[in-house]
C-alpha cells in the first residue's frame, strides 16, 4: 500500500468536503449569506455567487483529483480572505481568542498548501 497516496487522497477528501459543505451552505442557508454580505465587501452579492462558485467547484474538481494545483489558487485566496475579514478582528480580544477562531481557516490553508505543493 502506498502510504503517501493515501494521504494525500484523505487530505484531498477533507478538504472538498470542507468547501463542497461550505459552499452549500452559504447558498441554501439566508442567515449564512447575510453573514457573508455584511462583511463589507464590493458588489456583495457578486462576491457571494463567485464565492460560492469556486467553493463548490474547486472542491468538486479537488474531490475528484482533477486540476488540483490549479483548483487550490482560489481556495487559498478565499482562506486568506476569511482570515483577514472575519478572524483577524478576534486579535483585539487577545492571540488565544485569534487562536481559537482561526483554528479550521488555517487548518485549511495548511491543507491548501500541501496539496498545492504535492501535485506537480
Amino acid at each position: 500500500m502506498n502510504t503517501s497516496f493515501s494521504v494525500m487522497r484523505l487530505i484531498r477528501f477533507a478538504v472538498a468536503f470542507v468547501f463542497i459543505s461550505s459552499g452549500l451552505m452559504k447558498f441554501f442557508n439566508a442567515e449564512l449569506a447575510g453573514q457573508f454580505l455584511s462583511l463589507g465587501l464590493p458588489y456583495p452579492d457578486t462576491m457571494l455567487n463567485l464565492v460560492i462558485f469556486l467553493e463548490i467547484g474547486c472542491g468538486t474538481l479537488i474531490l475528484f483529483n482533477k486540476c488540483v494545483k490549479t483548483a487550490v489558487i482560489p481556495l487559498i485566496a478565499i482562506m486568506v480572505g476569511a482570515l483577514f475579514l472575519t478572524k483577524f478582528p478576534y486579535l483585539n480580544d487577545g492571540l488565544l481568542a485569534f487562536a481559537f477562531y482561526s483554528k479550521l481557516d488555517v487548518v485549511m490553508l495548511t491543507l491548501l498548501v500541501v496539496l498545492y505543493r504535492s501535485y506537480h
